[in-house]
């Protein structure tokens, strides 16, 4: 009987020991991507509300913090933090497509992840357009991918797993929406899904959403909206003009991103590569300058913008798309850390704001809806997902149908001008980080800008 007793109590600790090691760190990590999506939204918060403060206070103030917020921003990212620039959700992709464990070690590391946050903040404190939802992803992944280290037999397909649950994960987490957080998982990270990784990746987003829920409590991102049950008779041509329209406008921010040698005059690319510094001082002064005209519009991520439009308390001007492209095209071409998801929702509710004027029997809420969506699955041309965010952001269910055909045309228009931005841009970190400065003729814009391949080798 003590023996039973004693055979029986070994092989529950062993089994909890396997269980703990299989299962227990990896939910560790999730809390951990939860507990921090929710900080660093907290942090971001707090970093804009001090530049608004100061520029309610001084209106010209803009002119001098945006600059030296860029200056700064790109001295330390280009010095000591390569690999921090951009968005993010590239450099995880390059690691999902490439030797995790090497791969990984250059793009996930703590360094970097402390750094995303870190210079980031600097540049919010700038009033740069650029969201926290892109860092998210990554800093999700590099937490999670650092965790492989108290795994006692880490191998490949363990270590993958971690960094596709750490994104997809910080993506919920950051705008609250577990289910785009699976699809974004499936069809931007990896373009499939595999049956082992499928448990593991919900329950990472579970684990985390919790923990955001939690603390933050259950909220939609951009509140609710109410559609009604009857339709107006023109939305299949609202859908389709609006898709479009945002398909052109997301086709053409993503060519400007990708083909930056084509239009950015010469002497700014040389500038670029001898002297970035003095090159984001130039767009940092761009940057304020649209956002004084805009009449500080264009400033920050875009959120609070897009929900006054969604809730009729906010008056935009026409011209506010153009003007928020234009301060977020300037934001990335130093190479600022910063994510591209909300300013693309901001700028997609500016589109249905414009479009309102065509449609003026629609709701206006509706026509931002299927803006929003339209422009960010053009700009990401990952339609489903695109639909997914939106939908859970507005609780918006009555418009599924709608939204998902606004944003399959979007993607599709857009596809004439650009290939899927990420995957482009990923390409550029599949090979080591370069140490020294690009040349002139090749400008690398961080990580909204791919460097273009030699005519002759394709040929």
């Amino acid at each position: 009987m003590f023996r039973a007793l004693r055979s029986l109590s070994v092989f529950t600790a062993r089994r909890t020991r396997s269980l703990w090691r299989r299962y227990g760190i990896f939910w560790l990590g999730a809390i951990a991507v939860g507990l921090i999506a929710v900080y660093y939204a907290r942090l971001i918060d707090w970093g804009f509300g001090l530049f608004s403060e100061l520029r309610k206070h001084y209106f010209w103030s803009p002119l001098i913090v945006t600059p030296a917020a860029a200056a700064l921003c790109v001295f330390v990212t280009r010095k000591f933090f390569r690999g921090s620039e951009g968005s993010g959700i590239p450099l995880v992709i390059a690691v999902l497509h490439s030797p995790t464990a090497e791969a990984g070690g250059r793009l996930l590391t703590i360094r970097i992840l402390l750094s995303k946050i870190a210079v980031s903040f600097v540049a919010i404190l700038g009033g740069f357009t650029i969201g926290r939802e892109g860092p998210t992803v990554q800093v999700g992944a590099a937490l999670m991918f650092n965790m492989r280290r108290f795994f006692p037999r880490s191998n490949s397909r363990i270590e993958r797993q971690l960094v596709l649950a750490g994104a997809a994960a910080g993506l919920s987490a950051a705008f609250n929406t577990p289910l785009a957080g699976i699809v974004f998982a499936i069809e931007e990270l990896t373009r499939s899904f595999e049956v082992r990784t499928s448990g593991v990746l919900i329950t990472g987003i579970i684990i985390a959403g919790i923990i955001a829920l939690g603390l933050q409590g259950n909220y939609t991102y951009f509140g609710t909206i109410d559609v009604g049950t009857h339709f107006p008779k023109m939305l299949a041509v609202a859908v389709g003009v609006t898709a479009i329209v945002t398909g052109i406008a997301g086709g053409i921010f993503c060519w400007l991103l990708l083909n930056t040698t084509k239009w950015i005059p010469a002497p700014l690319r040389a500038l670029h590569a001898s002297r970035p510094v003095v090159l984001a001082l130039i767009c940092g002064f761009v940057i304020a300058a649209v956002g004084l005209i805009s009449g500080s519009t264009t400033f920050g991520s875009g959120y609070a913008e897009a929900r006054g439009l969604l809730e009729g308390r906010e008056h935009l001007s026409m011209f506010y798309p153009l003007l928020k492209m234009i301060s977020m095209i300037g934001s990335y071409l130093p190479g600022i850390p910063g994510g591209i998801f909300a300013p693309s929702l901001s700028i997609g509710a500016g589109f249905g704001n414009v479009l309102h004027t065509v449609f003026t029997q629609m709701p206006l809420s509706m026509l931002i809806a299927l803006a929003m969506v339209g422009y960010l699955a053009a700009v990401t041309q990952s339609p489903i997902t695109a639909f997914v965010i939106v939908m859970e952001m507005i609780n918006g269910h009555a418009l599924v149908i709608s939204l998902m055909a606004t944003a399959l045309i979007s993607s599709r228009v857009s596809r004439f001008f650009a290939p899927p931005l990420y995957e482009a841009l990923s390409e550029r970190y599949m090979a080591p980080l370069p140490k020294p400065a690009p040349s002139p003729e090749v400008p690398d814009t961080g990580d909204e800008a791919v460097v273009e391949k030699d005519e002759a080798s394709q040929k």
